[in-house]
């Protein structure tokens, strides 16, 4: 099946990566004593708690401010109201980003070549990131380039950084599941099913900061290698 916009690329082209993939994860964290599968039959996801220490979450906010600035969802703008936190790419090449991304990767057994830039987000009273999906639809305007230089998303991986006074959960919208912001717990999800069809009931939201703010984290996995 192709998409409406004349797409040489199947909507499902990625299916056999992201079923290796979560199949690799899989394994890896049944194998973790550390890893707690939230129960849901309709999405695989897994919380890590102390993942990061106080100190590290510390150092990554400070990051996050240096590089902050108005976050996009691809082509959508900071004014369209979807997205109204700050965002920025920390610098890979930190030594101490690169520890926190060998953690990561090393955590879901996935290869680094796979993962994209971990971003850091910032959201102050009144911020949010409405209901969205991790992985690409093909009926986008950035579908093709996706899937060209990297492929679809197979995972993701979320830090809490901070304690939030008031607001600011995560919300897996169709499945009626709401997380508190907790400093240093990792959440890390399956964007597909286990058969690798990228999976509808992932559509999560970062609900409006109340009062105080909100530091995460979030680094995505690719099917291939990603540039």
């Amino acid at each position: 099946m192709t998409t409406g916009t004349n797409s040489e690329i199947p909507d499902n082209a990625d299916q056999s990566g992201l079923k290796r993939v979560g199949r690799k994860v899989r394994e890896r964290l049944a194998a973790n004593p550390a890893a707690y599968k939230v129960p849901s039959e309709e999405v695989e996801l897994y919380a890590i708690g102390d993942f990061m220490t106080p100190a590290e979450c510390a150092k990554m906010m400070e990051l996050i401010d240096a590089t902050a600035k108005p976050s996009r969802v691809f082509d959508l703008e900071y004014s369209d109201g979807y997205r109204t936190s700050y965002s920025g790419d920390v610098d890979p090449h930190d030594p101490f980003v690169k520890k926190i991304n060998r953690r990561i990767d090393d955590l879901l057994d996935i290869k680094p070549e796979y993962g994209e830039t971990i971003q850091g987000q910032r959201y102050m009273p009144g911020q949010e990131f409405q209901a969205h999906h991790d992985w690409f639809h093909p009926d986008t305007s950035y579908w093709e380039l996706e899937m060209k230089r990297g492929g679809q998303r197979s995972y993701t991986a979320m830090v809490f950084l901070n304690e939030v006074a008031a607001g600011g959960t995560t919300d897996f919208t169709d499945i009626g599941l709401s997380i508190d912001p907790k400093p240093g717990v990792l959440l890390a999800w399956n964007n597909a099913d286990p058969e690798g069809i990228t999976n509808l009931k992932t559509m999560h939201a970062g609900r409006p900061v109340l009062q105080g703010s909100k530091y995460i984290i979030t680094k995505w996995y690719r099917t291939k290698k990603w540039f």
